[in-house]
């Protein structure tokens, strides 16, 4: 019992605890309030309690349409026109409509200070100086490489796994291909071009034109792969401005290129041309985004003993193989004669009538005339009448001419 009584608190003790009981209450009560009364006081009628105070929002600054952009239009001074594609197009062919009002520029509405007339937006002749263009150009090539520096660049960037190339495929050398060929020029000395699909046919054009527009120089071709070299004095800083298109134009309507009659022949003999190239076998099996390097070759050496010749396109497309007729006109040269889409077959007849076609001067044009006439006539020899133009480029033009009519089954004699 003593022991019990001596762990008993005291009355003092007691009164102690009560007030410090007291006082915390007291405490928590006051600072509960203060808290409340701090979040709930607000300016806003329906900001529910317990929220936390409302800041004054500062109203935005609206940018006015009226104040002009220092930037547009884009001045660019570049001596050429700009296109959509530089190595597709043929700037001498006009077109006969547009699938697009030609108002509408791929540039953008006034971000470019040159008017786009639906297949181009020229340059301004007045700006364009011929051999301040040439000296530029020189002084940023510079002195040639010699042949270890081009060893050395080649070795560097004509593998497979170079980070530094551009995939150049059915469009060509395009405008926007400019700006990053010049991108890649800010870090490395040259850049890979790998060309695939129609435009491989003619390499040499591809060539000129990444000459021509980029300002760089050729240094490696081989088959269709190209190592363009930026020069010795190219400053990344003072690169030319090269406005980017915003999307690709519609192409331009262009005359047909397949014609019911073929030029020199009759209706009878351009349809009895088409239905031997039918069912002759096809020269070549063409694939899409192929390498066609030597189509053209082949061609060429397929018409020195036949007239006609058919290349499979079927897994081309319809597009390519219309442009490869177009290119294969002017690189033989030949004349396309049959398209045929037939259950998504397309087949490409090519004849070679118009080999040899140049211009002659008025007297020969009438020599060849009057000779025609005697052969169809009188059925005369053709071999009797070719030593009178020796030397002349008639001649080939009238040993086609006479050559595609015998065969065919008329009256011309070839001996």
């Amino acid at each position: 019992m003593l022991k019990l009584l001596l762990w008993r608190p005291s009355t003092h003790q007691t009164h102690t605890l009560t007030l410090l009981h007291q006082n915390k209450s007291t405490n928590t009560t006051l600072l509960s309030l203060s808290r409340f009364l701090s979040q709930s006081l607000s300016e806003d009628p329906y900001d529910p309690p317990f929220s936390p105070t409302s800041q004054p929002h500062k109203p935005k600054k609206k940018k006015s349409n009226s104040e002009p952009d220092p930037k547009v239009p884009i001045k660019s001074d570049l001596p050429f026109d700009f296109r959509y594609s530089y190595s597709e197009t043929n700037p001498s062919v006009e077109p006969i409509g547009f699938r697009e009002p030609p108002k509408f520029s791929p540039f953008g509405p006034g971000r470019l200070d040159r008017k786009w007339t639906g297949t181009c937006a020229p340059a301004q002749q007045q700006e364009v100086d011929p051999e301040r263009v040439a000296e530029e150009r020189s002084r940023v090539l510079g002195d040639p490489l010699t042949e270890e520096e081009v060893e050395e660049l080649v070795e560097k960037y004509r593998h497979s796994d170079c980070a530094r190339q551009i995939n150049l495929g059915m469009g060509g050398v395009t405008h926007n291909m400019l700006d990053d060929i010049h991108n890649h020029w800010k870090r490395a000395e040259a850049v890979r071009i790998k060309c695939l699909g129609v435009p491989t046919l003619d390499m040499d054009n591809v060539c000129f034109h990444l000459e021509d527009k980029s300002g760089g120089k050729v240094i490696y071709w081989h088959i269709n792969i190209l190592i363009l070299y930026r020069g010795r004095n190219y400053d990344p800083k003072n690169r030319p401005v090269v406005p980017l298109m915003l999307w690709k134009p519609y192409a331009p309507i262009y005359p047909k290129l397949v014609k019911n009659v073929a030029d020199g022949l009759t209706f009878e003999e351009t349809k009895e041309m088409r239905n031997r190239g039918l069912n002759s076998p096809p020269l070549m099996k063409l694939t899409r985004n192929g390498v066609y390097v030597n189509v053209a070759e082949r061609v060429r050496e397929a018409f020195q003993t036949e007239e006609v010749v058919r290349l499979d396109c079927t897994h081309v497309g319809t597009s390519d193989c219309k442009k490869i007729g177009v290119k294969l006109k002017d690189l033989v040269p030949c004349v396309p004669i049959l398209f045929k889409d037939e259950q998504w077959i397309p087949v490409l007849q090519i004849i070679n009538v118009m080999i040899g076609k140049s211009v002659v001067n008025c007297e020969d044009q009438m020599n060849i005339n009057s000779i025609v006439q005697e052969i169809v006539t009188n059925k005369a020899s053709v071999a009797g009448h070719l030593s009178n133009f020796k030397g002349c480029n008639a001649v080939t033009m009238l040993y086609s001419r006479a050559e595609a009519q015998y065969r065919i089954g008329n009256a011309w004699k070839i001996r």
